[in-house]
């Protein structure tokens, strides 16, 4: 294998990649990246048996070959090279030689058959969205996504795709965010698979161009092409909860509110709140809102805000983090927040909107 190009050819597809390549692992060749080198294309592939990624560019290949080399490393040295390098790089027998200009390395390398690669993902249904779109689902949900929790199954998102409506729902078990796009192209019947949390944040570094994206879902995978990059991961084998049932549907009573000044106020008062369980109580009478937030060291905030509300009287706890966390995902500069009861979850969402919705779950003061 031999191949040069300008060093930002070599860069950009290692520097897309490099996000899944663990520093620690149990097996030596996941440290790696593979380098596949044919008809004036180079690949580069990383994974670390959940995600995977391959990201192409076009190169100067002299003699076509694959080889497998410690990816940060190979960053690390292309990083250092000036900019405007131009570089070469052979395999010479077990070892990788990189030069450019008065620079040498040699690397060490493990064979490419080592290197575990999906290559069919077998798709049963291929959906296409544009990336714009694509990033707005995961940014309005992958907040609520549980982390290293006992029911595996919250530590993702699921994506459910009906019609011509392409949904995402996270939730930790105390709060819950829905946001829904629509697709290119209508599916056939209805899919639902659970993407695992680093799929996602993985995904949704690559996403933000103009283009558009396609998913492929297959049985215990999803694979999602953007631009020169594929992305490839594990899914979830689990049952999600049925999240319609946590979506309040009894007759809320909504308080509209200005959503930053609403969001300032809790910041404040959060200063004081309990730092382990985080709860603030809100009261909620006429059009005025009171935030209150103590904690052990007998310490008070008091806020009040001005707002639109209708309903009866109500006093409320709940997690501030949670409550700063939806108001953060939504859109506009109003706000509704719809209360039932002192026991019952809120809905928030922006007035007159239904494609994101967040449910908080109240806390015992």
């Amino acid at each position: 294998m031999k191949l040069s190009a300008q060093r930002e050819t070599f860069l950009e597809p290692l520097q897309a990649v490099i996000g899944v390549v663990e520093r620690r692992q149990t097996m030596p060749i996941l440290t790696n990246v593979l380098l596949v080198a044919k008809d004036g294309h180079l690949s580069i592939t990383a994974t670390d048996l959940e995600v995977e990624l391959v990201a192409s560019s076009k190169i100067n290949v002299e003699q076509d070959g694959e080889i497998t080399i410690p990816g940060r490393k190979l960053l690390d040295i292309f990083r250092a090279l000036p900019a405007d390098a131009k570089v070469s790089l052979t395999l010479d027998g077990d070892r990788v030689q990189i030069r450019s200009a008065h620079s040498r390395f040699t690397l060490s390398t493990l064979p490419a058959a080592e290197f575990p690669v999906v290559e069919d993902i077998d798709a049963q249904v291929t959906l296409s969205l544009s990336q714009k779109d694509a990033n707005r689902l995961l940014e309005k949900t992958q907040f609520s996504m549980a982390q290293q929790d006992v029911r595996y199954y919250l530590n993702g998102i699921l994506l459910e795709a009906a019609g011509k409506t392409l949904r995402a729902v996270a939730t930790d078990g105390h709060r819950l965010a829905l946001c829904e796009v629509e697709l290119k192209k209508a599916c056939k019947g209805e899919h639902q698979v659970i993407v695992p949390r680093k799929g996602v944040l993985e995904l949704q570094r690559l996403l933000g161009g103009e283009g558009d994206i396609s998913l492929a879902i297959g049985s215990n995978h999803i694979r999602a092409q953007v631009g020169s990059i594929r992305f490839t991961s594990k899914l979830i084998d689990g049952r999600f909860p049925d999240y319609r049932r946590v979506i309040p549907t009894a007759k809320t009573s909504p308080m509209t509110g200005d959503r930053e000044v609403l969001k300032q106020a809790l910041h404040r008062a959060a200063i004081l709140s309990n730092e382990k369980y985080r709860g603030i109580r809100l009261d909620v009478k006429g059009n005025r809102i009171r935030i209150l937030a103590h904690n052990p060291e007998q310490e008070e905030a008091e806020e009040e805000v001005a707002v639109k509300y209708s309903g009866e009287d109500l006093e409320i706890g709940f997690n501030v983090n949670y409550l700063l966390d939806a108001l953060s995902a939504v859109d506009g500069d109003q706000v509704e927040v719809g209360l039932i009861d002192s026991n019952s979850s809120c809905l928030i969402r922006e007035p007159g909107s239904t494609s994101c919705k967040y449910v908080v779950m109240p806390m015992r003061l």
